[in-house]
């Protein structure tokens, strides 16, 4: 990543933390809910490889970061290829993935990134150490994310920040999250991109 690139990534990683409730929406009206919103960042988790660009342009548009899904878009692959295709045909800031290599990959272009994790048991939360070996992502976004036990356990053995995401609906979830260490919280829940 050159220098410039290198520059343009931490500003936005530093934005992303900077506004610690990020709107996640799935689908046209909740984008546009997202955009009236304060939130400076929105996770695209719904779409398809011919809409996603005018979808990441609004959000680019309104001031805010616009982080997408690659897992979650009708049309692409969940391959290194999509990112190459996402990134020089959208620009979005960033990408979100559940695949480690898709992670990488999106790093290694100089987008944002986020692995998401679905922590379902013992043996998933154990295997995460070395999906983030792999991928290297900017942030972990773990579901649900109201569990701060185990939001703690990560952000104790990571310096990845960590962004509490799945099932957060109230002004007393967002705290316990934060207060577990979550660098922020995701949402789709316009009550809580009030807060």
């Amino acid at each position: 990543m050159e220098i410039t690139n290198q520059l343009q990534h931490e500003q936005a990683c530093h934005r992303l933390l900077d506004s610690p409730v990020i709107a996640a929406v799935k689908d046209d009206a909740g984008l546009d809910a997202a955009l009236q919103s304060e939130c400076g960042a929105i996770f695209l988790l719904y779409g398809s490889a011919a809409g996603v660009c005018a979808q990441v342009e609004k959000v680019r548009r309104a001031g805010k970061l616009a982080i997408v899904h690659i897992d979650l878009i009708d049309g692409l692959s969940g391959r290194e290829a999509a990112v190459d295709a996402l990134e020089v045909l959208c620009h979005p800031d960033g990408i979100i993935s559940t695949k480690p290599v898709v992670v990488r990959r999106a790093r290694h272009r100089g987008l944002l990134t986020v692995q998401r994790a679905f922590l379902l048991d013992s043996l998933s939360l154990e295997n995460l150490p070395a999906q983030l070996g792999v991928g290297k992502p900017d942030f972990i976004e773990v579901l649900p994310g109201i569990i701060p036990r185990v939001i703690a356990r990560i952000t104790a053995c990571t310096e990845t920040p960590v962004i509490a995401g799945g099932l957060i609906k109230y002004k007393d979830e967002v705290m316990a999250a934060m207060g577990a260490g979550a660098a922020a919280v995701s949402s789709s829940s316009p009550a809580v991109w009030a807060m």
